[in-house]
């Protein structure tokens, strides 16, 4: 199965129609709330594609959400620069 296609089927886009990569709200949903399944496939269509790499370090830098660290670090591992201290505080909001 590609990635496109674990993504397209996970749990975390429960309250979604499709999968849309193309929208950070979605993107945010999957980085948040996605299985390990998904991470693994987020991250390895972020090997290959550096704006995807940039919108999850801009999305873990100003979005709260439970693993802001681990996604700084793993694109940090793919060679994007990243500030550890930007993350923003979670305000308890999600479950």
């Amino acid at each position: 199965m590609t990635p496109l296609e674990v993504l397209a089927r996970s749990k975390a886009l429960w309250n979604r129609d499709r999968l849309d990569l193309g929208s950070d709200e979605i993107l945010a949903q999957l980085l948040d709330r996605g299985s390990l399944d998904d991470w693994r496939a987020l991250y390895a269509l972020a090997r290959t594609e550096p704006a995807l790499r940039a919108r999850i370090v801009a999305l873990a830098t100003r979005v709260p959400m439970y693993l802001p660290h681990f996604w700084l670090a793993a694109m940090a591992a793919l060679g994007e620069t990243v500030d550890h201290a930007a993350v923003p505080r979670d305000d308890g909001m999600g479950a």
